[in-house]
């Protein structure tokens, strides 16, 4: 739009010069020399409109007049092109922002968008509605000032908006407003998810700091040895339960920073093997039975060994934590096309419908005295979320109450290695 209207503007210039030229000429042929005087005045003056350079002294010929207009029309043309390859220029350089750019001229009429303002002035309900509080914003500005407004549109997707519009002006009159519309979702979910995640860390460290404060107090002042050596007891589970979320959150940290982690070809049952004897204390401290159904032949991922490790894991120890004693946890892995998919079941205590959509959230727990009881930190399920989405693959989990759970781990797949 930018680019065709300044072309236009100077192509019409040049070209009512030639047409202006032609007419004098044409007069001055049919006409005579009697108007050769009038026509080099007008051939001069012309030029001058055109740009050319003022001549130190009137030309004596028409034929130095017509010299005069040539040179002068070149330059137009220069001009035009310059203009044409700038305003090109300028619309590419604007289609690479990533935000939204409207000009509107002195009367409010639309003059430029860039692509990411086509797009935001779509069909969709949510972006005619965004399209409309522009619009008004664009008119509301007044001269030599800036207006700022923040949109939130609910969607789906949920999405907010930052506007600003700056009124243009030459220094004498206004020439127009421009609207800068900037898409600020994804900045204000990750504040949320930074506030939430501050506040999460600072509740669940708080229960055991607190409980370790009131069992030293107390434990200076027992004298009676088994009651002290219960408080002792009771001091280190604490501790150890504040190590373990510590080691989980700098898990996580590790795991989130590393969006594209190391990819090498990794064995899907070493991995296995491997977070199964990780498990198998915590696991035979309860009584209960892991078993492993690995791939056959053995099956390769790309990825890193140590997250797939630590996803693992984190399945089989959520699994043995939520078993009754004595029950059986299964891990069953399987070539689905040109995925690998990992399984974990466990027949425990289930979990219910209402928690199914939130169990893969930081410190999200379904049965808070129950977690706490085991050792729990609410970040073991997170973790599996991240390595998945650092694998290119997906979690999900299918459970009932009292029905136990079933956690599905699907990776593309490397390729089977020779057996």
């Amino acid at each position: 739009m930018l680019t065709a209207s300044i072309s236009v503007s100077n192509a019409s210039i040049a070209a009512g010069a030639v047409v202006l030229v032609l007419l004098l000429v044409g007069g001055y042929l049919l006409g005579g020399r009697r108007g050769a005087g009038s026509l080099r005045q007008r051939l001069v003056a012309l030029g001058s409109r055109l740009g050319a350079e003022v001549l130190e002294a009137e030309p004596r010929r028409v034929e130095d007049a017509l010299a005069h207009v040539e040179r002068a029309t070149d330059r137009a043309a220069e001009a035009v092109a310059e203009s044409s390859a700038d305003a090109i220029r300028l619309r590419r350089a604007f289609d690479t922002l990533s935000q939204a750019v409207i000009v509107c001229d002195e009367r409010g009429e639309p003059v430029f968008r860039n692509s990411r303002a086509v797009l935001l002035m779509g069909n969709r309900h949510g972006d005619a509605l965004a399209a409309h509080a522009v619009d008004e914003l664009l008119a509301s500005t007044p001269p030599g000032a800036s207006e700022e407004r923040t949109l939130e549109l609910y969607g789906p997707p949920r999405r907010t908006l930052a506007v600003r519009t700056v009124s243009l002006d030459n220094g004498q009159r206004a020439l127009g407003v421009i609207a800068v519309i900037d898409d600020v979702s994804e900045r204000r979910r990750l504040e949320e998810v930074r506030r939430d995640f501050v506040a999460n860390v600072s509740h669940e460290m708080k229960t055991p700091i607190g409980a370790l404060g009131l069992l030293a107090e107390t434990l200076l002042s027992e004298t009676e040895p088994e009651v002290s050596r219960r408080l002792a007891e009771r001091i280190h589970s604490e501790a150890f339960r504040i190590s373990r979320i510590i080691d989980d959150l700098l898990d996580l940290t590790r795991i989130e920073s590393e969006e594209s982690p190391p990819r090498e070809p990794v064995l899907v049952n070493l991995v296995m093997a491997e977070a199964a004897e990780r498990v198998r204390t915590a696991a035979e401290q309860r009584g209960v039975k892991v078993v492993l159904d690995e791939p056959s032949p053995p099956v390769a991922v790309l990825g890193d060994r140590r997250q797939l490790t630590s996803a693992l894991y984190n399945l089989l120890e959520n699994a043995v934590k939520f078993s009754y004693e004595g029950g059986v946890v299964t891990a069953h892995g399987h070539v689905e096309g040109d995925d690998v998919v990992l399984t974990v079941h466990d027949d425990g205590i289930g979990i219910p419908a209402r928690d199914l959509e939130r169990v893969f959230e930081r410190f999200y727990r379904v049965d808070h005295g129950r977690s706490r009881q085991t050792g729990g930190t609410g970040l073991g399920l997170a973790i599996v979320r991240h390595v998945a989405q650092n694998h290119h693959g997906s979690v999900q989990v299918d459970s009932r109450e009292g029905e136990g759970a079933t956690f599905t781990l699907v990776l593309p797949a490397k390729g089977r290695s020779e057996a």
